[in-house]
């Protein structure tokens, strides 16, 4: 099975007072993202971990990882510098007749947004609603849990794609093109 969460911040000491964690200290939350993760995806699951999923070098970051169950996907979020400059930004893939697009931004178009794909994001944690079938599978909107594809299921069959409205903006001599959607970071 597929579980899709984002911005973990593992051994980010200071999210916890950015975005009100309730832990006393890096190592606590730490400790109980891991048994979070764990006590949802299995050993045979794979977890598409939306980016930020930890601060630190890959010799910092992979004693976590191996504490982890399942198998992981990593899409590169803004503080994953142990990743490497040229790792994967989007990650797409059909499973079930579904199409999902992961990245760690929300975006307003995604591959096949019009056709019904999922694009599912984290970064804002919980700051950016969704638009149409887009998620935030970040831990601060989620419990800290990571989000099986079954659940996603039943979270996108409330949601429907949104009709974008248009309208012409005349400054000037110049015609532009604006949405009247609500805009993000």
């Amino acid at each position: 099975m597929y579980f899709f969460t984002a911005d973990e911040h593992y051994n980010h000491a200071k999210i916890i007072e950015y975005c009100d964690r309730p832990f006393s200290t890096v190592e606590e939350m730490n400790e109980a993202l891991i048994s979070y993760h764990n006590h949802v995806v299995g050993c045979n699951d794979i977890t598409v971990h939306a980016g930020d999923f930890a601060f630190g070098t890959r010799e910092e970051v992979e004693p976590i990882i191996k504490r982890l169950n399942g198998n992981h996907i990593f899409v590169k979020g803004s503080h994953d510098r142990w990743l490497g400059k040229n790792y994967r930004f989007m990650w797409r893939k059909m499973i079930e007749d579904q199409f999902v697009v992961v990245c760690h931004y929300a975006m307003r178009k995604w591959e096949r947004g019009h056709h019904g794909s999922w694009q599912l994001y984290g970064h804002s944690h919980g700051r950016c609603p969704p638009v149409g079938l887009q998620w935030d599978v970040g831990v601060d909107c989620n419990g800290f849990t990571p989000l099986s594809f079954e659940k996603l299921k039943t979270i996108m069959s409330y949601r429907s794609i949104e009709s974008e409205s248009y309208f012409i903006y005349e400054d000037s001599n110049v015609d532009h093109l604006h949405t009247d959607g609500d805009s993000c970071i």
